[in-house]
């Protein structure tokens, strides 16, 4: 099977390797830097993908396409993707909502799962596997990070996915359930403190829940991103500063992202847990993740990249249905969320599955 990985980065390159021994891979992207950079282990191609007509032409004559882009670029990689009638894979943090393509692809027969990565991704499968196991769920909660093991000042933290992508986490209206209702709240409207695992960081609250918003009922649910202590204040002071806003950020990205560009080990790690009823009874099941940079690529670039390759197998095999899929599905079925969970595992990406009486501190 021949599949096309667009974006050469560091998420697209894991991808790529990944899926290396088992389909025929071409990796499409405008940077002949970056094309280089994965020629020992597929057939680089060189695509714009600003351009649609471009994108299109791109995708016929392959099965399959893995989208690594930055989220500016999701949505128009998606749509290329039901017209050319190919199946799609996606891990872009696109703003727009790719369910509104349900009926296109449906119509064109086409198989696309998007935010099929680490954060969203990953996350969503463990939450939609934590509401499949309860009666109620009441409470879910997502904490979420990819972080340097060695922080540097003055920022604490170490770029690994699409810069663009990192600034909009702190500008864009962070959307949760609470009441049961739908509620849009600044990012920053508290900063927490928090414990996960062995490791105390400072939290915001994040526009990560994207589809669980619709496919998942509960009072209060909620993603917040970790940080290290000292960063969230210098992001806040920035955006109130205007630096964050559109016509400043490229001019903000030349001064801030080289200081947040080092080399340190990165690691990844995600706690999502939810409180509700098992036949009757107050129950709390939660899952924690801990992975570290190794292999040559970052924690960020793996978790993200071989969840996505792990996806793409099952689409691969035609193990989903056609029709625009969020990654919460993958999790409520019990076959796919084990067959993704075990391929992690093989790769040296451990879950901890835990399940409890559920405690009356309704953040755990």
């Amino acid at each position: 099977m021949k599949v096309l990985v667009l974006g050469a980065g560091n998420i697209g390159r894991a991808i790529a390797w990944d899926l290396r021994n088992e389909f025929e891979v071409y990796v499409g992207d405008v940077s002949d830097d970056r094309l280089k950079a994965v020629s020992e282990f597929a057939t680089p191609l060189k695509v714009d993908a600003s351009d649609f007509d471009e994108l299109v032409e791109a995708m016929r004559g392959f099965e399959l396409v893995v989208g690594a882009l930055p989220g500016r670029f999701g949505y128009r990689a998606v749509k290329a993707a039901i017209k050319a009638g190919v199946d799609m894979v996606d891990v872009s943090f696109m703003p727009e909502n790719p369910l509104e393509l349900r009926d296109e692809a449906e119509k064109a027969q086409v198989t696309v799962i998007f935010d099929a990565g680490f954060a969203p991704g990953l996350s969503h499968m463990l939450m939609g596997r934590i509401w499949q196991e309860m009666d109620e769920l009441r409470e879910g909660y997502i904490y979420v990070g990819g972080l340097p093991k060695e922080p540097r000042p003055p920022l604490y933290y170490r770029i690994t996915w699409s810069p663009k992508d990192l600034i909009e986490e702190y500008t864009r209206p962070a959307r949760v359930i609470r009441g049961g209702e739908i509620k849009a709240v600044d990012p920053f409207e508290r900063v927490d403190k928090v414990a996960v695992g062995d490791f105390e960081f400072e939290a915001f609250v994040s526009d990560g829940l994207r589809s669980l918003l619709e496919s998942v009922r509960a009072d209060r649910l909620e993603e917040w991103t970790l940080r290290w202590p000292g960063h969230l204040e210098k992001m806040k002071v920035l955006r109130e500063l205007g630096f964050f806003r559109p016509e400043h950020v490229e001019e903000t990205l030349e001064v801030i992202a080289p200081l947040m560009t080092y080399e340190s080990p990165d690691f990844s790690i995600m706690k999502v847990f939810g409180k509700g009823t098992i036949d009757g009874e107050p129950r709390e099941i939660g899952y924690l993740l801990y992975d570290e940079e190794r292999g040559g690529f970052t924690s960020m670039a793996r978790v993200t990249g071989f969840t996505a390759a792990i996806v793409a197998r099952l689409v691969a095999e035609q193990n989903c249905i056609f029709g625009v899929i969020p990654p919460e599905i993958l999790g409520m079925r019990i076959d796919t969320f084990t067959r993704i969970s075990g391929e992690l595992a093989d790769r040296g990406v451990q879950l901890e599955r835990w399940e409890n009486a559920s405690s009356s501190d309704s953040r755990g």
